[in-house]
Formats: structure tokens, C-alpha cells, sequence
């Protein structure tokens, strides 16, 4: 098992334009600059000194997490089979094809072998182009053997490097949407300082550097700071159509690089419809990135070769429902609150329907399965019935698709980051009523301005927007703790906006009557450096002190095996296996795989199902069978697996396969009154006995303390 030790000494646009004229060039320290022409100077200081700390911070956000990288691995000093082998589960993978790549005699040879490969499934010729989204890759490895940096920078370190720095991206994105919103760049500061300091909680990038959510997260964190800017008023033309282009460029990279891209973005539309349908933002601006989340992924989907699951994705069909709804529905804002609410009710169920009916038909037109497994697992998963699916159960059981556990918020707490942000959620949540209610209403303009001036309660697009995607992206993230990276680091952003925003403030000291511009001022300014002046005493000695701890790589079985099978299988050897060592085995080793962790194929989850009988209750002659039907020349038995610990009695690996086979469990417990006792015992425990049944199938020929690796006979 992979894991680290301490050390061994001695081894080798500021202000938007429709803030309130009372808070337009505000200084920090809350006084106005006399005359248009201080103000205007005082507006360039602010914006250029605002870059460039968003700049600075976000290139230490990069130098941070390569430094803890470094110090927790130390990467510059291990062996490169360490190296790649700290590359995990589907980290591996993705990352051999770079290395695949950079090895290929040509780029075009290196292009062939990814659209016509066959080391990744066995038996089987696969386009990986088509089936993963590798394009990063594909383009790193390219841009590594054009440019001139080869003499200076090894292959691995241009790969992860090129990941920290989209770091300073994310940061940066994140910091410029949090100005945007309330009009400072101190709100930035406090975005970007809340991001670093929940690290845990906000990011992996520095122990899962591949992972595809780290290749796509910063570009999402652009593609909102652009609709922020969007969802301004009074925008000119011009400045409307090149943002829409930056918008659609970021969704477009966004879904380039993760293939779980149609599904946030999905969230994201229902966000968009909510709001359209509150009349909380301009209609034509959302009818806009409608088009733009469409048409990005159907170029995405062209570059794929047409993957049918992004065809077949529900985003695609809700959003040509909600245009056709639309068109069909004219009336949809016109008429008082009741027929309104009834015209409501009726526009959100037909577009339920026809998001349905809609994808259905493409579904059933493509004969689409891929993301099956995802649906019987959120049925599952919400208590719409208990099921035996093997792969369903599979995600179940793991801590990673689980319930947010609680800790998270103690420890977003500690930051202070978790009361500023219930605090602005509740205070934004009720504006959002109200103005929902009040828009709603249908009065006349009169009227509604004069309701305006009496409530004072007003919620800008941008901030309804930013109010809204942090709420169904919070319920995304306390349903599954994996999508929590998407929730806290906007929670970031939305709670320094509404820590450094005038009309929070404003809002809250009318309520108590307490309201005067330059107390708003104040304590606008004030607030945010309190509580950044706490979190730099309370967490810059931490930072320090985790920057100096220095570890090691150190997994000497996994070490043993690689080096194994590179000098003493042939390089057409077939393995078999669990899907995560199974990628490190194609990056280390370069061998063909019967399976691997890229779990977004129906065929592939029925493979693994099947090669994962070798820790079923099964004969050896059964288990030889169905091996050698995948090309099998090889088979490693891993003792983690087999003994499993790590999960309780129903969630082992072991017994998932039980059930899904009929068999009862092992241990003490319930089982389900029809499930069978086998007829044959544990087949990766009864095979290290070397009983005859099993040595005429399976010659061990590799051993250490966590891998068995057994050679198959080719019986004809």
C-alpha cells in the first residue's frame, strides 16, 4: 500500500457600474477622492494594485501545493517507478497516456495508438479519445515536444507544474468573481486567503495531481467569473459579445477536460431556470448561456468522436426543453401573482416532461447505457429502493460518494468561513424572497418602484446568481462529500462578497435603524481586515510549520511488483486485477490490462464484475474461465482486498460479489433470507493452498507481503 514516512537524514473593472453612487470610489479607509479627476486616478491605483495582488496570490497558491508535493513525496529524489507510482488509482492512468505520448516515435504514431488502442481493455480495440477525456494530455505532450525545454524539464515535471499553475488560475478566478460581486478587491484578498487556508476542503490537487477535476475546476471557476460580469447591467455591446466568448471558451475547456462536465453544468442551467422564472435575471443574457452550455458540449462531443454519452446527457435535453417550453409558453411574465404561479407550475412540469420525453428518445435512438450505473446509484442512494446491482453498490460503499461527514464544517469553522457565510446565505436568502415575491406581484413599473423605495430590498443578477449556484451546489456537496470542491471554494467567494458588500450591510443596519453611509463604509472595510488580520495570527504559523515537515515516498511492494513484471513478463503479457493497481501497472510497465478505473462503459463495468470473481466464492475452473475469456495471462491477488478491512460487514469488496452472486456473507451478521450458502470457498484465500485443483490452472510466480501474482495455463 502506497503511503509516506518521515524522512531518513543522509539519503541520497472594480466598482460595477450599477453600485450606488454613495459607495463609487470608496477608498479603504472609506473616504470619497474629491473631484472626477482623483476619482478616476484613484479607480486605476485601486484595479492595478488589486491585479496585481490577485497575481501574487495566486502564483503562491501554486508554489504552496507544488512545495507540499515536494515535501510530502519528495518527488525530485525518488526513482521514476516511484514517481509514477504515486500517480493513483485513474491518476495512473490518465497520465500514461502523456507518457504514451511523449514515447511514440511521432505525435501522428502517438495520436494513432490512442485512437486505435488496444493495451487499455484486452481483446478489445478501443478509442481512447473517444472514451475519456484525454485531450489535455494530448495537447501537453505535443506542446512538450515542440518547444525547446527537453534539455531542462523532464517530462513529469512540465506535466505537474503545468497543473499547479492552473492553480494560480483558479485562485485568480476566484478572487476576480468575489470583486466583481461586491465591488472590492479587498472581498478578492479574503476569497483567495479562505481558499488557502481550508485547503483540505477546498482542493487535492497536491495527492491526486491528474485527476481530471483538477484540469477542469479552474476553468469552471472562469467560466462563472465571466457570467458574473455578464449578469452586469449597462454593459456595452461590445464588452457583452467578448464576454459571451469568454464564457463559452471556459465551458468549453470545462467540458473538454472532465467527463462528469454535463452534470455540473446541468446544475447550473437549473440555476439559470430558477431564476429566469422568478425574473431574477434578464431573459436574453440566460437564453444566451443556454446556447452556450449546449453548443460547447456538442463540440466537445465532435471531438470525441460523437460520444454517445454526452448525446444522451440530460443537460443537452433540458435545455432544448426549457427553449421549446418557452416558445411555447409567451405569456409565461405577464398577468398578477396567482395566474403567474399557475403559469409557473405548468412552464416547470412541461419542461420536466419534455427533458424526459427528450431524452428517452435519444437514448433509446443511440441505444445509450453508458451512465446507467450513475442512476441506479443516485436511485439507490436516495432511498428509492435497496438493490444488488454490483456496480451501484460499488459507489454506495464508497466513503468519497457518502454524505458530507460533519467535521467539514468544524473545520470550515475554524476559519471563520462557515459563519460569514450562513450569516450572508441567510440574509440573501431572505432578499431573494422578497424580491421573488415582489417580482412575482405583477404591479405596474409605478408601483414597483415605489415598493423599492420603501423596502430598499434589492438583489443585483450577479449576486442572485451567485446566491443560487451556491445553494444547489451545497446540496450537491451534503448529498456526495467528492462534489464538495465545487461547493467550498465558492462558498469562499460568496462569503467574502457578502462580508465586503454595501447592500448586505446596508440591509442589516436599516433593519436595526442604525443605517448611515459612512457606518456602512466603515464597517465594510473594517470587518474584512479584522478577520483577515485573524486568520493570518491564527494560520500563518500552521502554513509554516506544514512547509517545513519534510516525508517520503515509500511503497516497496508496490516497487518490488513493477519492476517485476517489466524484467520478467513479456511486453504482450495480459494482467488482470483491481482496477486502481491495474493503472499503475499500464503506466509502470506499459502491459495490456483486462480492466481499469475508468468506470464510464457499460461493457468495461461487466468485465471488471467478471474479473472481479477472483475475490468471489468461485471454482478455479470457473475463475480460469472466464480470465483467459478476457486474454488473461496473468493474474494479481492483492491481500487488501482479499482480508479487507477497511470498510465494514455488507460495503467489502468480497461481499458486494457475494451478494450480487447469491451468496451469503462472511462474518457475523444478517444475511437476506434467499441468498445461498456457495459450494466453493473463497477463491483468492483457497488458491495460496496450492491444492491440485488450483496449481493445474494457477502457478504462483510472484510474492511479496501485499501482491500474489499467479501465471494462467493456456489450456486448449
Amino acid at each position: 500500500m502506497t503511503t509516506t514516512r518521515q524522512r531518513r537524514v543522509g539519503k541520497g473593472t472594480e466598482a460595477s457600474e450599477d453600485q450606488p453612487s454613495e459607495e463609487t470610489n470608496v477608498k479603504p479607509d472609506g473616504k470619497i477622492p474629491s473631484g472626477p479627476t482623483g476619482g478616476k486616478l484613484w479607480n486605476i491605483l485601486s484595479i492595478t494594485v488589486g491585479g496585481i495582488v490577485a497575481i501574487s496570490l495566486g502564483l503562491l497558491t501554486s508554489v504552496y501545493v507544488a512545495t507540499l508535493h515536494e515535501n510530502d513525496l519528495w518527488f525530485s529524489n525518488i526513482k521514476e517507478v516511484e514517481r509514477e507510482i504515486s500517480f493513483r488509482t485513474e491518476c495512473g492512468l490518465y497520465y500514461s497516456y502523456y507518457k504514451q505520448m511523449i514515447q511514440a516515435a511521432s505525435i501522428q504514431q502517438g495520436l494513432h495508438g490512442l485512437v486505435y488502442d488496444n493495451k487499455t481493455e484486452s481483446v478489445r480495440t478501443i478509442n481512447i479519445l473517444e472514451r475519456m477525456n484525454v485531450y489535455q494530455e494530448v495537447f501537453l505532450s505535443i506542446l512538450y515536444r515542440i518547444l525547446p525545454i527537453q534539455q531542462y524539464l523532464e517530462p513529469v515535471y512540465f506535466y505537474i507544474y503545468t497543473l499547479f499553475g492552473l492553480q494560480a488560475v483558479y485562485v485568480i478566478a476566484l478572487y476576480v468573481t468575489s470583486w466583481l460581486l461586491s465591488g472590492t478587491w479587498l472581498s478578492g484578498l479574503l476569497a483567495a486567503c479562505w481558499y488557502i487556508t481550508n485547503r483540505v476542503d477546498t482542493t487535492r490537487v497536491e495527492f491526486t495531481i491528474p485527476l481530471r477535476e483538477n484540469w477542469a475546476l479552474p476553468f469552471f471557476a472562469v467560466q462563472i467569473a465571466a457570467i458574473t460580469y455578464l449578469l452586469r447591467t449597462h454593459l456595452q455591446p461590445v464588452q457583452e459579445r467578448l464576454t459571451l466568448v469568454a464564457v463559452f471558451i471556459a465551458t468549453f475547456l470545462f467540458s473538454l477536460t472532465w467527463q462528469f462536465n454535463q452534470f455540473m453544468m446541468l446544475i447550473q442551467a437549473l440555476a439559470l431556470f430558477i431564476l429566469d422564472c422568478l425574473d431574477m435575471l434578464p431573459t436574453a443574457k440566460v437564453t444566451w448561456l443556454y446556447i452556450i452550455q449546449v453548443s460547447g458540449l456538442l463540440l466537445v462531443c465532435v471531438l470525441q468522436f460523437f460520444n454517445s454519452m454526452i448525446l444522451g446527457s440530460l443537460l443537452i435535453s433540458f435545455n432544448v426543453s426549457v427553449l421549446i417550453a418557452r416558445t411555447i409558453q409567451k405569456n409565461l411574465k405577464k398577468g398578477g401573482f396567482l395566474s403567474r404561479l399557475g403559469k409557473l407550475i405548468l412552464h416547470v412540469l412541461l419542461v420536466l416532461f419534455l427533458t424526459l420525453l427528450i431524452n428517452k428518445f435519444i437514448k433509446k435512438i443511440l441505444n445509450l447505457e453508458s451512465d446507467e450505473h450513475i442512476f441506479k446509484f443516485l436511485k439507490a442512494k436516495f432511498g428509492f429502493g435497496a438493490t444488488r446491482d454490483f456496480d451501484a453498490n460499488l459507489y454506495l460503499c464508497e466513503e468519497a460518494f457518502g454524505l458530507l461527514p460533519l467535521n467539514t464544517f468544524s473545520r470550515l469553522s475554524s476559519t471563520l468561513l462557515f459563519y460569514v457565510y450562513g450569516f450572508v446565505l441567510f440574509l440573501l436568502t431572505v432578499a431573494a424572497v422578497i424580491v421573488a415575491f415582489r417580482n412575482l406581484s405583477g404591479s405596474n413599473q409605478a408601483q414597483l418602484m415605489e415598493k423599492m423605495e420603501e423596502c430598499t430590498i434589492t438583489l443585483k443578477p450577479d449576486a442572485a446568481y451567485s446566491l443560487v449556484h451556491t445553494v444547489l451546489f451545497g446540496c450537491l456537496a451534503l448529498s456526495t462529500m467528492r462534489m464538495k470542491y465545487l461547493w467550498t471554494s465558492h462558498m469562499c467567494v460568496f462569503a467574502s462578497f457578502g462580508l465586503c458588500s454595501t447592500e448586505v450591510w446596508k440591509l442589516l443596519l436599516k433593519c436595526v435603524h442604525l443605517y448611515t453611509s459612512q457606518r456602512t463604509q466603515v464597517i465594510k472595510y473594517s470587518i474584512p481586515i479584522i478577520t483577515l488580520l485573524y486568520i493570518a495570527f491564527k494560520f500563518w504559523p500552521g502554513i509554516m510549520d506544514e512547509l517545513s515537515e519534510l516525508r517520503e515516498f515509500y511503497d516497496p511492494d508496490t516497487v518490488e511488483l513493477m519492476n517485476w513484471i517489466k524484467s520478467s513478463t513479456p511486453n504482450t503479457a495480459v494482467f488482470a486485477g483491481s482496477m486502481q493497481l491495474l493503472a499503475g501497472v499500464k503506466l509502470c510497465t506499459g502491459r495490456t490490462l483486462t480492466n481499469h478505473p475508468h468506470y464510464e462503459d457499460k461493457h468495461l463495468r461487466e468485465r471488471t464484475k467478471q474479473i472481479y470473481q477472483i475475490y468471489a466464492k468461485r471454482s478455479p475452473g470457473e475463475v480460469h474461465g472466464l480470465l483467459r475469456a478476457f486474454g488473461a495471462d496473468y493474474v494479481i491477488l492483492e491481500d487488501s482486498i482479499c482480508y479487507e478491512r477497511r470498510h465494514g460487514r455488507g460495503c467489502r469488496l468480497r461481499d458486494l460479489l457475494d451478494v450480487a452472486n447469491g451468496h451469503i456473507m462472511d462474518g457475523l451478521g444478517e444475511n437476506e433470507p434467499d441468498l445461498k450458502p456457495s459450494l466453493y470457498p473463497r477463491f483468492c484465500e483457497e488458491i495460496k493452498k496450492n491444492l491440485p485443483s488450483y496449481t493445474m490452472h494457477f502457478t504462483r510466480v510472484f510474492q511479496n507481503k501485499t501482491f500474489h501474482v499467479y501465471k494462467l495455463a493456456k489450456h486448449k
